[in-house]
């Protein structure tokens, strides 16, 4: 017979099923940052419309449907009478098989909804980062305000928002490398890095971030009396993890002809500087200083990780702030990558703080104490059962009308009044238009409407850019570029100079609209 107080090892401890409730019904902090992301998202920052201020979407939308109806992979261009039949690099086809499927069967309140909660997730990646790396429980809250208004600028409905998640995982793998490389490791790590080739075309971070990280290991010892055979293993561990990765990219449709194209690409920069998105943010403008903060504190990273004896953290926070000064793309990347690792550097720095007086020594461990024990209590929680619930409320407002009639392009940036005109016109019309308005076509008239140009400069080129810019501005010369194309008919927006010299050169508006002008051609003398 067993003692009155001795327990059962096969019953639980007294009161485990109700703190097991509680985890599942309470949210931690990350579920509240991410749910306030999803609803700020889609509801004060308007994301039903705001999502979809880039027309590239419409192009992949439609790529996907065709991926998802078992059409195959295009490997020309399908789209355009300018360039037509050339080879065409369709590079972010798993992404836009995601898009095209959601497209489909939900509409582009479908495409909000997916966004919104791939962006909320990186969030919660964002915050778990911060624990991963040993970050302070406050400090991590106060950085939650500039870095949502700096991955603002890029909230899209485009691949590269499926980027992020990839570029969160890479660098939290980096940050927990183990010493011993097994077999599982291997297989994750090829898994990721082969989807991550066939969704966006960052897939080359994922090597760079992990001999980054290795090279930091490899330095840590030569700068400070620290465990030479750990870091050394740790070094071995992230070569290892680079190389998987790099030779998962490979498994594409394209091969490695995948790779030479990217590079193609993002070396040329005469190309490049004629691309708005990879251009120096301007720091001028409205509500630019949380950006300019987020940017700043990119740059302290890079000192404090030094601070802190983490040179790999260091040389990943040099790269990607150098990145987001050279590019308003790399702007979001840093944040979500740099400011959870700018506080750990900085959690660090301030325990191994010497030389300070007792006091503030004693207010300063204090503060660690409290964020800390704050964090202890906050992992006791994690609310999973309120995720299909908060899944549910935002589909359901989505749907209410005051927000389902505003859903897709907006009509004050893209041609939406215009298009049933458009839809007149003969089979075989030449329309003339900026990237914008051709990509809304493309969407619009599911590629049966060929355009001038789209966004995919990549495809187009640095040549076609330049004639398509002094065609853009009507520069002088403008003429004889329009007469090599053999314009039947333009589709401009109505501020634009080559509004203006069409109508001074006598062709005919079909349709105008606060937003877009429909030319004919004059008929032929």
């Amino acid at each position: 017979m067993q003692p009155a107080n001795s327990r059962n090892p096969a019953r639980p401890p007294e009161g485990a099923g109700r703190r097991l409730g509680i985890a599942l019904l309470a949210p931690d902090v990350a579920l509240v940052v991410a749910a306030v992301t999803l609803f700020y998202c889609l509801f004060v920052f308007e994301g039903y419309r705001n999502l979809f201020r880039d027309a590239d979407t419409g192009w992949h939308i439609r790529n996907g449907e065709r991926l998802v109806a078992g059409a195959g992979l295009y490997r020309t261009d399908p789209y355009s009478f300018s360039k037509p039949g050339h080879p065409w690099f369709a590079w972010e086809w798993g992404a836009d098989a995601v898009m095209g499927w959601t497209h489909a069967r939900a509409g582009l309140r479908g495409l909000t909804l997916l966004f919104a909660l791939v962006i909320a997730f990186s969030v919660w990646l964002w915050m778990r980062l911060h624990w991963a790396a040993g970050g302070h429980f406050l400090v991590a809250c106060a950085l939650v305000p500039p870095m949502l208004t700096t991955t603002s600028l890029h909230w899209l409905a485009r691949p590269h928002v499926f980027s992020w998640l990839f570029l969160l995982g890479a660098v939290w793998v980096c940050e927990k490398a183990p010493v011993r490389f097994r077999g599982l490791h291997a297989a994750a790590i090829a898994v990721a890095s082969a989807l991550w080739a066939n969704i966006h075309g960052s897939f080359f971070l994922a090597p760079l971030i992990a001999l980054l990280y290795a090279a930091g290991f490899w330095l840590r010892p030569m700068l400070w009396d620290n465990d030479y055979f750990l870091h050394r293993q740790r070094a071995g561990w992230l070569l290892r993890a680079a190389a998987v990765a790099a030779a998962a990219t490979f498994i594409n449709p394209y091969g490695w002809n995948l790779h030479r194209h990217l590079f193609a690409y993002l070396t040329d920069s005469e190309l490049l500087d004629r691309v708005a998105e990879f251009q120096s943010f301007n720091f001028h403008s409205s509500g630019a200083f949380q950006v300019w903060l987020s940017l700043a504190l990119c740059w302290l990273g890079v000192a404090l990780a030094l601070v802190a004896r983490t040179p790999g953290r260091a040389l990943v926070s040099l790269f990607f702030t150098a990145l987001a000064m050279r590019s308003a793309r790399g702007l979001p990347i840093a944040a979500l990558l740099l400011l959870p690792l700018l506080n750990a550097s900085l959690t660090s720095a301030l325990r191994d703080w010497t030389g300070l007086r007792q006091s503030a020594r004693e207010k300063l461990d204090g503060f660690l104490a409290y964020g800390a024990r704050l964090r202890d209590l906050d992992a006791r929680f994690h609310g999973a059962l309120l995720v299909p619930q908060i899944i549910l409320i935002a589909v359901l407002a989505l749907a209410l009308p005051i927000f389902a009639a505003d859903t897709g392009f907006a009509p004050e940036e893209f041609p939406v009044a215009a298009a049933p005109s458009v839809a007149l016109l003969p089979g075989d019309a030449r329309i003339y238009s900026n990237d914008k308005f051709g990509g809304y076509l493309i969407y619009r008239f599911d590629g049966a409407r060929k355009v001038f140009f789209d966004g995919r400069s990549d495809y187009y080129g640095p040549d076609f850019m330049k004639r398509y810019i002094r065609l853009a501005e009507a520069r002088p010369g403008w003429q004889d570029i329009w007469r090599d194309y053999q314009f039947t008919h333009a589709l401009t927006p109505r501020d634009a100079a080559i509004t203006s010299a069409l109508d001074a050169a006598g062709w005919r508006r079909l349709h105008a609209d606060p937003t877009a002008v429909l030319f004919e051609a004059p008929p032929k003398e």
